[in-house]
């Protein structure tokens, strides 16, 4: 078999296996194993069973393995049991065994046929096995019974997918012979995942089962479907045998008696049966592990690597010594603070891509979420013209007022300005929402001391809090300084004459077509002219029309007109434009007219008529043009004004809130958190460590001595060791073409041989070829004479010449070569027949 060291490989993997178990993760190593993959009722679970030799599985109708068992076969002196989940329970009794395998399934499962991925592990230790490891694998079923959901031959699939996908697993292929090869369930997985069949071994169960006169034999001489590592046979005890309790010795005994007395498996009786099985098994897996030792030691190595720190700090911890206590609070205070700083400045390392946080999501709130609260912010065009006339009304009063007061433009911005708090308190809130989720994010690192973490969180959430009603108070505070005096003469703010309304394309229709047609322009809107360039770059001024005395009348489309179209004309009945006495300008779309429309009247161009429709007083205010261009005015001062205010605001906002918030909240952290956590009670408890971390300093210390050790004894073991190599990959041509003498007459007996190659007769005849096909018992009788030396080597020449035969014979080579070699072969008889007549 090998080395020691060669040996040693499989418990040392299961050891990994258990160590990597405990700990709830698997150190993204693939470990060599073997999977058992077979339909429902293949004979998976009675083939594991042979292995150990006791009854220990559950057994009855339907689906029986319901979570993977992962099977640890360790050679041992005495025989017992032990699961992962009951550590340091010995069994002994192997009933008890099979109860607990019951129980821990219907714990996870349920108790009426539900499946689950979560393996069980147990290790059988016995002086009647050979070292392995399998993973029984629920069996492949079709219809869901009980409380299966409708999708479990979907999710039975998916969970043996998890095991057989990965290249470190061998995959034993369990069908019975009873059923049609070509439909079996697990070779198709297998042949799903392993196409060139590289980790696929076959195992073909209830051979005494089959109708008489039928057999396997095609299958376990790996002719009818190929697999690279070939097809073993074994026979089970029948239900009959269980519920008898037949002893499986006796029933390994019985399997042996009849592949020895089958006259169709005599032949392979060496090569079949559970033992071999096992010992295949053993051998198999063993060299697989050989083979992926490469990689499966840079594995081990790059997670000892990422250990060693961690490994080497938990290694020098004293729990109880006062001085590493306050040594370890130093340093994880001074590591939240250069944690939450960084977060909030940005850093290059352990960058975010999956979403914005700390100072990125707090920087999107200055500039996106603010900004966009305070455009949510303006109010309605129509109720804010109602507004504004009253204002002008009641400031008037009973007079009747020649000019626009300044008054009604104070009392509807500074209402504007009040509304802006609602936004800034907002911002104010999202803001310190964030910084709180960064001090989360922060104290992450503090989760092996849940006293420091909650201690730490509740002081730097509490001075969080102090400094939100600080900078609210401050905001407010701006609010305050903007109600409090009205800046007209602020050099952004603009004077209604220069105040541009609407820019925009439109067509002058009345143009003679001696003059060119209708063309055109740019035109721009203000409050006191309406003007027209050649283009919007507004260098060359074509026309300025003075508004006064302007109205807006309706023009009909004209049918060999796309465009919609309105006129602007004159009440003094005065020329418009030149000589015409109205302007007729055309848009593409009713939208564009509507909407220029609206900025005429807002300028003070009215429509020809206006018809109110309004029911109720407080739509019907007056329609005086006068007080409509009052109006107009205070609504366009006021956006001039308000937008100066919003830009102050938007400025000042960002500005208040990292001096009063996030600069304050970084400088406590770094220089009083430390003392206040001091001052809020025994330090020794806040260094306590939690059950969790406790766990995780021995799981990190059993993973790294188990990775050391592995990785000490595949340091020992050597690259030479004896194994069987894989067998070549098998040539599927001849199954087709029925090739060849041999092949195409598998079933031959030795007369027969003997009567179609007299040269096999003579070989079989001398003892230097064995006859396949020959029962324990027959034996030919031995060439009669003494054999010379000169004889024995012109015989060994014969042999050489025969397998060359046989080779081109399979192989199907040149008709040409063929018939010359035939002709060497009878040249060579008539030699050896000249020798033994002399």
């Amino acid at each position: 078999m090998g080395n020691r060291g060669m040996e040693d490989l499989i418990p040392l993997v299961n050891r990994l296996q258990d160590a990597f178990s405990s700990i709830g993760q698997s150190c993204n190593l693939d470990l060599p194993q073997i999977a058992v993959v077979g339909g429902q009722s293949a004979g998976k679970s009675s083939v594991l069973e042979n292995f150990v030799g006791r009854d220990f599985l559950p057994r009855g109708s339907g689906i029986v393995t319901r979570r993977p068992l992962v099977l640890q076969l360790i050679t041992a002196n005495t025989e017992w049991a032990e699961f992962l989940h009951c550590k340091g329970k010995k069994f002994t009794d192997f009933d008890e065994v099979r109860q607990e395998i019951e129980a821990e399934t219907d714990r996870v499962t349920g108790a009426n046929k539900g499946i689950s991925p979560i393996p069980i592990n147990l290790r059988v230790y016995s002086p009647n096995v050979l070292n392995l490891t399998l993973i029984d694998l629920p069996g492949i079923t079709k219809v869901p019974v009980g409380d299966q959901p409708a999708d479990i031959e979907h999710q039975i699939r998916d969970m043996i997918m998890q095991f057989i996908c990965r290249e470190s697993c061998l995959i034993l292929a369990v069908t019975p012979a009873n059923t049609d090869l070509a439909n079996s369930d697990a070779l198709k997985l297998a042949k799903d995942v392993d196409p060139q069949g590289q980790r696929t071994i076959g195992v073909i169960t209830k051979l005494d089962l089959m109708d008489e006169g039928t057999d396997a034999r095609d299958v376990l001489e790996n002719k009818l479907l190929p697999l690279r590592r070939g097809y073993i046979g074994v026979v089970n005890r029948s239900q009959k045998d269980i519920d008898g309790k037949k002893d499986i010795k006796a029933a390994l005994a019985a399997e042996r008696k009849f592949f020895l007395s089958h006259p169709a498996y005599r032949h392979l009786a060496d090569s079949m049966g559970t033992p071999h099985l096992q010992k295949v098994l053993n051998q198999q897996l063993t060299n697989h592990i050989r083979d992926t030792l490469p990689a499966f030691r840079s594995k081990l190595q790059s997670q000892l690597l990422s250990l060693d720190r961690e490994a080497e700090e938990y290694r020098q911890y004293r729990p109880d010594d006062p001085s590493r206590k306050t040594k370890a609070l130093l340093q994880m205070v001074q590591q939240f603070s250069v944690d939450f700083e960084k977060r909030i400045e940005g850093s290059g390392d352990q960058v975010d891509t999956v979403e914005l946080s700390g100072g990125a999501k707090i920087n999107r709130i200055f500039h996106e979420r603010f900004p966009f609260e305070l455009v949510k912010m303006e109010c309605d065009e129509k109720e804010m013209r109602r507004e504004i006339s009253y204002a002008i009304k009641n400031i008037h009063g009973i007079r009747t007022g020649l000019f626009t007061p300044d008054m009604a433009f104070e009392a509807i911005v500074k209402k504007q300005v009040v509304k802006i708090k609602e936004p800034c308190i907002k911002c104010i809130d999202l803001v310190v929402q964030e910084l709180i989720n960064t001090v989360r994010q922060c104290s992450d690192k503090l989760d092996s001391f849940p006293h420091l973490r909650e201690e730490t969180e509740r002081i730097v959430t509490t001075h969080i809090r102090d400094r939100e009603s600080r900078a609210k108070e401050q905001v407010l505070l701006l609010i305050d300084v903007q109600l409090a005096y009205i800046n007209t003469n602020h050099e952004d703010f603009i004077g209604f004459a220069k105040y541009v309304i609407r820019k925009g394309w439109l067509t002058i229709n009345n143009i003679s077509i001696m003059k060119g047609g209708a063309k055109e322009y740019w035109f721009v809107l203000t409050a006191e002219s309406l003007s027209w360039f050649k283009d919007d770059e507004e260098k060359e001024k074509k026309y300025m029309l003075p508004l006064d005395n302007l109205k807006v009348r309706d023009v009909e489309k004209s049918f060999m007109s796309s465009k919609h179209m309105f006129a602007i004309f004159n009440t003094e009945q005065r020329n418009v434009f030149k000589d015409n006495r109205f302007l007729e300008l055309a848009c593409d779309t009713l939208e564009e007219v509507e909407s220029w429309r609206a900025s005429l009247l807002r300028a003070g161009v009215y429509p020809e008529r206006v018809e109110s429709e309004s029911s109720g007083p407080s739509e019907n205010f007056s329609m005086d043009p006068q007080l409509e261009r009052k109006v107009e005015t205070i609504r366009n001062l006021v956006d001039s004004y308000m937008a100066i205010v919003n830009k102050c605001i938007r400025d000042l906002m960002p500005k208040s809130i990292m001096h009063l918030m996030i600069n304050n909240v970084k400088e406590f952290i770094n220089a009083e958190l430390l003392a206040q956590l001091y001052s809020a009670g025994d330090q020794n408890a806040l260094m306590d460590e939690s059950q969790e971390q406790v766990q995780r300093r021995e799981e990190v210390l059993r993973t790294h001595h188990a990775l050391k050790e592995a990785l000490a004894i595949i340091g020992d073991i050597s690259t030479t060791t004896i194994s069987t190599p894989l067998p070549p990959p098998v040539d599927n041509s001849w199954l087709s073409a029925g090739a060849g003498l041999l092949l195409r007459a598998p079933r031959l007996r030795a007369g027969c041989l003997r009567d179609r190659d007299p040269l096999g007769e003579v070989l079989l005849r001398l003892r230097l070829a064995p006859d396949p096909w020959a029962g324990p018992t027959e034996r030919l009788p031995a060439f009669p004479g003494e054999t010379s030396p000169f004889i024995c080597a012109f015989l060994s020449l014969l042999s050489s010449l025969y397998l060359l035969h046989a080779f081109l014979v399979i192989l199907k080579y040149s008709s040409q070569v063929h018939k010359h070699m035939l002709e060497c072969l009878a040249n060579a008889l008539q030699v050896y027949s000249l020798f033994t007549c002399s």
